[in-house]
């Protein structure tokens, strides 16, 4: 088999309400979702046994044990026969769905491989929350209740966005640890029609990241991080995604992206100047 590959794309919310916490313990969330054309990297190719080669920029931070996402989700597809190569551009534990995505890129490759269906939205969830608005198409998307509810959002534009990670991991439980209030309010149940970025900026400004709080407690560095982005020329919003402790900002142009990536650039922090896949026509 000729070695087939695809971009998994970094996932960046935009929004993420936490609206309730369920009896088991798991929360509920409404979260506005948006896909970037910068990613990590997924190859494959046909092999005598099932096997998980990680190399990138990102690899130090992640290790080939057999609970790695990638490889779960060919376990999931019932795959024995292949060599799998996860090129990690994306920091670990970094609030990007870098794993969710890692996933649902080898289950699309892996149907695409043995003609198989893809896993539905229950078995999807076994490898995580993030999984089924990762295995939908890349675009905006809502996503609801424990991440089992996806739908796309129409009339939201691609959007310039600079990516910033200050190089540290944030693991997503303890974040939820802290969060003091959990049962805050959702998003209207009809979102607008943003008609541009500025106006997308002005009303997503008027929401949340209520992960953003308790993240902030724990790794203050991530103030340091959104400051700087809010204070770049032409940048709409800065804001944490996920349960951090990436930050992005939202710029007006591609130039003044640019201008802020070269502005905030420092060894110990990731920076990634990206677009998003806005809706489709």
């Amino acid at each position: 088999m000729t070695e087939v590959s695809a971009l998994a794309p970094a996932k960046i919310n935009l929004t993420l309400h936490v609206i309730g916490q369920r009896s088991d313990g798991y929360h509920l969330l409404d979260s506005l979702v948006v896909f970037t054309e910068l990613g990590d990297e997924i190859a494959l190719r046909e092999a005598d046994a099932l096997s998980l080669e990680i190399t990138g920029a990102q690899a130090a931070g992640l290790a080939a044990e057999p609970d790695n996402l990638v490889l779960r989700a060919a376990r999931l597809m019932g795959e024995a026969g292949a060599a799998i190569t996860l090129d990690k551009r994306l920091p670990v534990t970094s609030g990007m769905g870098g794993g969710s995505s890692d996933a649902a890129t080898t289950l699309r490759l892996l149907a695409q491989k043995t003609g198989a269906a893809l896993p539905d939205t229950a078995q999807a969830m076994t490898l995580g929350a993030d999984l089924p608005v990762c295995l939908a198409a890349p675009v905006p998307s809502r996503m609801q209740g424990l991440g089992e509810a996806v739908t796309p959002v129409a009339h939201l534009p691609p959007l310039w966005m600079l990516l910033v990670n200050p190089g540290q991991g944030l693991p997503t439980p303890e974040v939820f640890k802290v969060l003091e209030t959990k049962n805050n309010p959702p998003m209207p149940a009809q979102l607008p029609m943003w008609r541009d970025a500025r106006e997308l900026c002005d009303w997503l400004a008027s929401q949340r990241n209520d992960l953003e709080p308790p993240a902030r407690h724990l790794l203050p560095v991530i103030d340091q991080v959104l400051d700087a982005l809010a204070a770049q020329p032409g940048c709409l919003l800065a804001r944490m995604t996920g349960s951090g402790a990436t930050c992005f900002g939202i710029f007006i142009s591609e130039a003044q992206r640019d201008h802020a990536a070269k502005a905030l650039a420092r060894p110990e922090w990731f920076i990634g100047a990206t677009r998003s896949y806005g809706s489709p026509e």
